[in-house]
């Protein structure tokens, strides 16, 4: 497979360079799109822009949840087939991409529904005011009814970045993107549309970008050729791609759900603390795309270097990405923070707004490279086909804290940046026993002189 060359031979700093770069442009872009919905029912909206704004950032940690959770599912797609494709089994890889998209298809109606039934109560339990409640819900439900192209779109970009190939899913989502924004001037600037306007707007573009990459799929554009007539559940790949998958998104899950608390008690100090920190979250998540990309780079390097049986190679994906990584995080940091101010004042331009935004953006950067660290590192394991103790290690160290924070220290003290400082206390506890496990476990010297498929 052509794509493949380079992450199993070749140059590796340049190979992980070529193969991250493309996909934190993936990332950024993705986020510039979703910071657009925030900015023009910030810019748009009148006097209500402040409320608005807060229904878009009420959704952020609840709608995270639910997609972040089964991205990190396709986790398990893009270990499997990277695998396979190492092994240069294209038989084996091909039954995992049909299995994948027909997962992503069930999961994702299941999912749309499932979201519908329990909206109500969980946007009840969120301490949303009488102005924002409404508009948040009203979000909510047109963003989940686009969940299966949402599922099926992240499936389909975890074959290509399996077999190498991230550049196809950036294309694609250029031009859903470019969809997205037009659609969002048109009906919020154009039709006096609110909340609602750049929901519909971002469903449109995600089915867009969904059909573009099925449509290259179908055509064997990833050298993985895709047939309607074979899309069927393979319970041994299933099984492998869960095995990976399930504690990934269970991770994801609990992460999010903690950070559904943490916003519960940034909802309880009122609109302003709200639109600020839901502004400076759409600036902080390009930061955040930076690190993940190499995380991820980190995670098909391995994979296809483990089925190729490279094990050294392994080890230098590590460390290259890793190296590689934090050089571009300090650069995408450095940047944010110069211009950071102006950028938030596109999306509100009230001083209180925008310094509080400000602040959350410099607690939340102090602790990235402990993010970078503990993320790679578990890409690392991932590759290996190593999903529960990442997980578990997770769970206890970033959730545990945040959750006992909230309830325990948050209350004597409740102000914005008490809530913040949870950030580089969880972060920096999960990266160091992140590394710990690393070097217990030790997947490079035990599979030295083997090979084999993930458990």
């Amino acid at each position: 497979m052509k794509e493949s060359n380079s992450v199993i031979r070749g140059s590796l700093p340049k190979a992980i360079v070529a193969f991250a770069l493309p996909l934190a442009a993936t990332g950024i872009l993705q986020q510039l799109f979703n910071a657009a919905d925030v900015a023009v029912v910030g810019r748009f909206t009148g006097d209500a822009g402040k409320e608005c704004m807060a229904a878009v950032g009420a959704n952020t940690p609840i709608i995270g949840l639910i997609v972040n959770s089964f991205v990190a599912i396709s986790m398990g797609s893009n270990v499997v087939i990277a695998n396979a494709v190492g092994r240069k089994s294209e038989k084996d890889a091909n039954r995992a991409a049909h299995t994948s998209i027909a997962f992503a298809l069930i999961a994702g109606f299941a999912l749309l529904v499932l979201a519908q039934l329990l909206a109500e109560p969980v946007f009840r339990a969120q301490n949303l005011n009488d102005e924002v409640y409404p508009m948040a819900l009203l979000y909510f439900r047109i963003y989940v009814s686009g969940l299966p192209v949402i599922l099926l779109y992240n499936f389909e970009a975890a074959i290509f970045r399996a077999t190498g190939d991230t550049r196809t899913p950036l294309i694609a989502l250029i031009a859903s993107g470019s969809i997205n924004v037009v659609l969002n001037i048109l009906l919020v600037v154009g039709l006096k549309r609110t909340v609602d306007g750049v929901a519909v707007a971002t469903v449109i573009s995600n089915a867009v970008s969904c059909v573009i990459l099925g449509c290259l799929l179908l055509k064997g554009s990833a050298h993985i050729k895709l047939d309607i007539k074979q899309l069927k559940i393979d319970k041994t790949m299933l099984k492998k791609i869960l095995a990976v998958g399930i504690p990934a998104g269970l991770q994801s899950t609990v992460f999010s759900a903690a950070n559904i608390i943490i916003q519960s008690a940034i909802n309880s100090l009122g609109t302003l603390i709200m639109a600020a920190s839901s502004a400076a979250f759409n600036l902080e998540v390009f930061a955040y795309q930076v690190l993940n990309s190499f995380a991820q780079a980190a995670t098909t390097f391995v994979g296809q270097n483990f089925g190729a049986g490279n094990i050294k190679r392994c080890k230098q994906s590590l460390l290259i990405s890793m190296l590689e990584g934090c050089i571009a995080l300090g650069a995408a940091i450095a940047l944010i923070l110069a211009f950071g101010r102006g950028i938030l004042s596109l999306f509100n331009d009230s001083p209180e707004v925008i310094e509080v935004g400000y602040q959350r953006l410099i607690i939340i950067f102090s602790a990235y490279f402990f993010s970078m660290t503990y993320e790679i590192v578990s890409g690392y394991l991932r590759g290996f086909g190593i999903s529960v103790i990442p997980a578990i290690i997770t769970m206890v160290c970033v959730c545990g804290v945040r959750i006992s924070w909230i309830y325990l220290v948050f209350p004597a003290d409740p102000t914005f940046n008490r809530i913040m400082l949870v950030y580089p206390i969880s972060l920096a506890a999960t990266a160091v026993a992140m590394v710990i496990a690393a070097l217990i476990l030790r997947p490079a010297a035990k599979h030295a002189h083997t090979a084999s498929s993930p458990q």
